[in-house]
């Protein structure tokens, strides 16, 4: 049930191709030191210079522009090469002690970048299943790689699969991270990981949900709302949300639960909370919270470990759930359970409150 993000580089850049529109996707390959975007990361440009997504912060995003451009124009892939002791580095502004490599490829006829593979690899994106992008940078051929639990990497298209690469492929799909390698051969490769979207599923469609739903999409969430609550759960309080006013619990069951899934309840009713808690420890899920004191939580642990969940496991649940910001109203508490959430995500260190009442 996951949705396409309004500012998804790559949705985009195939978005404008099939509208018509020359375009390109520019994708950052290998960093080095301090580079402000990790490989992987993508820049999408259309025929009338629009600009989504980053490949650096913003110190090289116009040289960027540049070859996108040319390649629009002539179809040509460019591989672009920056750091601090180049004069094309300090000339663009990459100044910030690191390097980085990207790939601009235009998209579409005249492109290196297949329609049809990048509309498969989306979709197997947005299905939230795994897909990899294999790139060999020698003559730009493409392969669309998978693997289901337990199984080695596969060709989508039936696609050979260089020998060389094959652990390499198993060490991508294992670590989650986007990298260029050099096989036995000589070849180079880059093996671009389009995971999932990271997804926050937020139950309870309260006031708190009102502010947090709408800014963790700005923060490149991908956001559904669920409460069987219909008169709450309506697209007049979450426009552009996407909704499920099934019961939590069974809505968890259907939404393929992952490790780039964030869970918050926020009702406040043990009727909704609970078993979503139990389902959601069931879960791979990276970040499980849940909104209410102290007291509220300790009530909450007792009914748990009354079904059998023990301490060991209930330990995932953030509650009360966000960081200590001294946050007051709704739109502060939203802010920081996105805070923890991210903090989170990142492995960083967390501060703690005393709880909202």
């Amino acid at each position: 049930m996951s949705q396409p993000l309004l500012h998804d580089p790559l949705d985009l850049a195939i978005a404008w191709a099939e509208a018509g529109q020359p375009a390109a996707l520019a994708t950052v390959i290998a960093t080095w030191g301090s580079s402000p975007r990790p490989s992987g990361s993508m820049m999408a440009v259309n025929g009338g210079g629009r600009i989504e997504g980053s490949v650096s912060g913003g110190c090289v995003e116009a040289s960027v522009l540049d070859a996108a451009m040319t390649a629009m124009h002539d179809g040509r892939p460019n591989l672009l090469s920056y750091g601090v002791t180049s004069e094309q580095a300090w000339t663009v502004g990459l100044a910030c002690g690191g390097e980085l490599d990207v790939l601009v490829e235009a998209i579409g006829p005249g492109g290196t970048l297949p329609m049809a593979i990048l509309r498969t690899a989306v979709a197997l994106r947005h299905q939230r299943k795994p897909a990899l992008l294999a790139t060999r940078l020698s003559d730009m051929h493409h392969v669309l790689i998978t693997r289901t639990a337990g199984d080695e990497p596969t060709s989508v298209a039936d696609d050979p699969i260089d020998p060389h690469l094959a652990p390499m492929l198993e060490q991508v799909f294992r670590d989650g991270r986007s990298r260029r390698v050099t096989c036995a051969d000589d070849e180079s490769w880059f093996l671009h990981l389009l995971t999932a979207p990271y997804r926050l599923l937020i139950v309870g469609a309260v006031h708190i949900a009102q502010v947090l739903a709408p800014l963790a999409t700005t923060m490149g969430f991908a956001v559904t709302v669920i409460d069987p609550r219909t008169q709450l759960a309506t697209p007049e309080r979450f426009p552009g949300i996407a909704l499920v006013t099934e019961w939590p619990d069974e809505a968890l069951e259907t939404l393929s639960i992952d490790t780039h899934t964030a869970i918050v309840t926020l009702t406040h009713d043990a009727k909704l909370d609970d078993p979503t808690l139990r389902t959601a420890l069931d879960s791979p899920a990276f970040y499980i919270g849940a909104l209410g004191s102290r007291k509220t939580q300790a009530s909450r642990l007792a009914r748990l470990a009354a079904d059998g969940i023990g301490p060991e496991r209930t330990a995932r649940i953030h509650g009360p759930v966000g960081l200590a910001i001294g946050a007051i109203g709704a739109s502060e508490i939203a802010l920081s359970i996105l805070a923890e959430i991210v903090a989170v995500r990142r492995d960083a260190t967390l501060g703690r409150h005393p709880g909202w009442t």
